[in-house]
């Protein structure tokens, strides 16, 4: 059974302004914990200075909708759906050499505007950054939904 969706006009004015004018994008920060415990007290110090310095740059700028850091993958729990059952397992996803260690929300002309802003955060250094657009238009439309 389908349920009609019906936008109201202030969610269509949104997803019209933000396709006219800026997207948000999704950054996540695949962090190398390795790189960042090598360093020394005083160069994480200024490390973590710089970033909030471009932090700041990018919000002054109009760019920086919201971040959040994400404690240790160790402390993570990774639920899966098999054979009808819900598992539960203690830690991240995947033993890699990289977790995600934390997300920002970024509006941006297009994906290239947002790579160009995000390739000049200095935590490239010991991270990777995966940059997705948000689909503005399917999230409108479950917030209607779901908020009628």
């Amino acid at each position: 059974m389908s349920i009609p969706l019906q936008l109201n006009d202030y969610w269509i004015s949104v997803v019209k302004y933000r396709k006219e004018k800026v997207m948000k994008f999704l950054c996540l920060s695949h962090i190398d914990e390795q790189k960042f415990d090598v360093m020394s007290e005083n160069e994480r110090e200024t490390f973590v200075k710089e970033c909030f310095v471009y932090d700041s740059v990018l919000r002054r700028n109009g760019h920086f909708v919201r971040l959040e850091a994400l404690q240790n993958a160790q402390n993570a729990k990774t639920l899966r759906y098999r054979n009808g059952n819900v598992s539960i397992t203690d830690g991240p996803y995947a033993e890699t050499k990289e977790q995600i260690g934390g997300i920002l929300l970024l509006d941006a002309n297009d994906l290239n505007h947002a790579t160009e802003l995000m390739s000049k955060h200095p935590g490239i250094r010991v991270a990777t950054f995966e940059i997705r657009a948000l689909d503005e238009e399917s999230t409108a439309k479950v917030n209607v939904a779901e908020n009628p």
